[in-house]
């Protein structure tokens, strides 16, 4: 994962620089629902491998894209305030995140794991389409 994660920041960081931001993270979006779809479906180290490729792919598109989103909204002068509430809600988010993913897998199955996984990239999704438009 680290190793596509790694290889695909800067080419989708250029890309950033030209596409919408908000499409962009559909997109990764989009890719992460497919990563979590093929790591339910079957436990082969191949579709293991796929799934995290996807993965790393997902991380490549959307993590200095998240940066980039919170440095253009940010007014300069809380531009350091605004990463420092972004990274901790981000590792809040994370954590209740990792808590909610070992108590689904423990007591429901990786498979099922993986589809809430989807159900909450979709809803991830319809909140970036319920988002009203900014002029440019």
């Amino acid at each position: 994962m680290n190793l596509i994660y790694a290889s695909s920041a800067y080419p989708f960081g250029k890309l950033a620089d030209k596409m919408n931001h908000a499409k962009l993270l559909a997109l990764g979006l989009i890719v992460l629902i497919g990563a979590d779809l093929v790591l339910a479906v079957n436990g082969h180290w191949s579709i293991l491998l796929m799934g995290i490729a996807l993965w790393g792919a997902h991380m490549g598109m959307t993590q200095g894209l998240l940066a980039t989103m919170v440095a253009d909204t940010a007014p300069a002068d809380l531009r350091g305030t605004a990463y420092g509430f972004f990274n901790l809600m981000s590792g809040l988010a994370m954590l209740i995140a990792s808590a909610m993913a070992g108590l689904l897998w423990d007591s429901l199955g990786s498979s099922f794991t993986f589809h809430a996984g989807v159900a909450f990239c979709l809803l991830a999704l319809a909140g970036l389409a319920l988002q009203p438009r900014r002029q440019a």
